[in-house]
């Protein structure tokens, strides 16, 4: 019974159903992205409970339709990564291809409406010197776009190794570790989205 088990081959990754997707070096950086957050959302709550009648007068002066739109791009995005992920596992590595593709255009119109966002807010006399409310908010949102940013230069890196050949169905952690960050990137807005346009 133990020379049988000897000369039993182990799994295969992919077959043990627990693998961890990515590397283990990018959910250390997930990780620490998540800590950074909860410390910087500890924040916003210990400010909020302390300046109630801020927040709620500053919520109503930011754009609304800015947060929405970032909010569907955010999550648009993240699911054409999770399809480029699903097409490169399933060995459609043109599919992979156009799914990243569309996933780096929609993430890059975040920046673009955040940065127009921003040119709203400061023609409405809104900047970081506005109060309490508007300091975190700058805090948050720009430490977030930082984070985004990171995340889109990591799309186009993952997308020239795409095509170039890096990628196949057996071996695209690279891909794996892209879609694990993203998705972190866009759990964390969809939490800051309502804190600020919504709740608040």
């Amino acid at each position: 019974m133990l020379a049988a088990a000897a000369v039993t081959p182990p799994a295969p990754a992919g077959e043990s159903g627990r693998r961890i997707p990515g590397s283990k070096g990018i959910w250390v950086g997930i990780t620490c992205e998540f800590v950074e957050f909860v410390v910087l959302f500890a924040v916003y709550f210990i400010a909020r409970a302390h300046f109630p009648d801020a927040f709620h007068a500053g919520a109503e002066r930011l754009s609304v339709p800015a947060g929405t739109v970032i909010t569907l791009l955010m999550v648009t995005s993240s699911w054409c990564i999770a399809c480029s992920v699903n097409a490169m596992r399933c060995g459609n590595r043109r599919g992979a291809t156009l799914w990243l593709v569309a996933g780096l255009v929609v993430a890059l119109g975040y920046p673009v409406t955040k940065v127009l966002e921003i040119s709203w807010n400061l023609a409405q006399g809104i900047d970081g010197s506005s109060g309490i409310f508007f300091t975190v908010y700058y805090y948050l949102t720009f430490n977030h776009l930082v984070h985004a940013s990171w995340g889109i230069l990591g799309m186009f890196w993952v997308l020239a190794r795409l095509l170039a050949g890096g990628y196949d169905a057996a071996d695209h952690d690279g891909l794996e570790a892209l879609g694990s960050y993203w998705h972190a990137t866009d759990i964390i807005w969809l939490v800051i989205f309502p804190l600020f346009y919504v709740l608040a």
